[in-house]
């Protein structure tokens, strides 16, 4: 395969993760400004913090406030990560791929690009926010649908997966790391019914708030949350479960190909970390720099799958 089609491949289901993980992280911003004691519009520079987007916000806006952060996160054209221009690049990206997909998979990915740019022709009222943060997150699981129903199981829906699963580990060590240092005020309020309502927002951005009761059956505790989030391998967007899948899908592409790159090896040293790893020891080490170190494991490892499959190469 040519390394310009595993390129588009792989950051057309990035840009669609991307778009999805933007829209539950609204939905978050939103659940949370409404049980904030420090006002509405307070919760909203964590959320663009986790989003990575509160410098490039702070350069064009002269405050934070929730209606703009809305409008910076779903549709402006300076932020390029905002849940429109994901969703554009994603469809370039399988535009300039198109033969290596299946009508079903392609059209669910032309007609999210053409509904979300319709609702998002203009400033979405927070009357209307909540209905289109559910068509975002049902258009884009419906490409996921189409693609896991039709394709082959070879190295195109091999790309597509690690590139999945890449940005899908970022947005959640994000969300976490995110959730230990700014949303709560002030340390008097851990352990309270806020800090509580605002952990079940957070799993709720992650699509993992009624299987969290199931798998421990108690109250919010942030040790199990992060457990539950980092290294159990049942929760499909916690750490250990995206790089599984991650090593399993190189592990396709070794065989396919016949080579084994640095890419392998960095990525089963990752999986291994995580399951040698107890949520005690890394919570005792330090949360934050368990997080930070793992974003930029998993940041090298997207370079080093660049490298190895030529990517740019056209």
């Amino acid at each position: 395969m040519l390394g310009r089609t595993a390129n588009g491949l792989y950051w057309m289901f990035r840009f669609i993760e991307r778009a999805e993980n933007t829209a539950r992280l609204i939905d978050a911003g939103l659940r949370m400004s409404l049980t904030s004691m420090q006002g509405q519009d307070e919760e909203w520079g964590s959320v663009l913090q986790s989003a990575g987007a509160l410098s490039n916000y702070m350069a064009t806006h002269a405050e934070v406030t929730g209606p703009d952060v809305v409008n910076y996160l779903l549709r402006e054209r300076d932020n390029s990560s905002s849940v429109m221009q994901a969703i554009e690049q994603a469809r370039n990206n399988g535009r300039m791929v198109r033969t290596g997909l299946t009508r079903e998979a392609w059209e669910a990915t032309n007609e999210c690009y053409l509904e979300t740019k319709e609702q998002l022709r203009r400033r979405v009222s927070s009357s209307e926010l909540p209905n289109v943060i559910d068509s975002i997150k049902q258009r884009c699981g419906l490409i996921r649908g189409a693609f896991h129903g039709t394709m082959l199981r070879n190295e195109i829906y091999n790309f597509a997966r690690i590139g999945t699963f890449i940005e899908r580990a970022d947005n959640t060590a994000r969300i976490l790391d995110v959730k230990y240092y700014v949303l709560l005020p002030a340390a008097s309020y851990v352990g309270t019914s806020l800090d509580n309502v605002q952990w079940e927002s957070i799993l709720r951005s992650v699509s993992a708030h009624r299987s969290y009761t199931w798998a421990y059956d108690t109250d919010y505790n942030p040790v199990n949350i992060a457990d539950f989030l980092i290294l159990n391998g049942r929760m499909p967007r916690s750490l250990a479960y995206c790089y599984e899948k991650i090593v399993s899908n190189l592990g396709y592409l070794e065989r396919e190909y016949g080579d084994r790159h640095n890419a392998h090896d960095t990525a089963a040293g990752i999986k291994s970390m995580l399951h040698r790893r107890e949520i005690r020891q890394i919570v005792d080490s330090g949360l934050h720099e368990f997080l930070e170190d793992f974003i930029g494991q998993n940041n090298r490892l997207g370079n080093e799958i660049s490298e190895a499959y030529q990517f740019y190469q056209i």
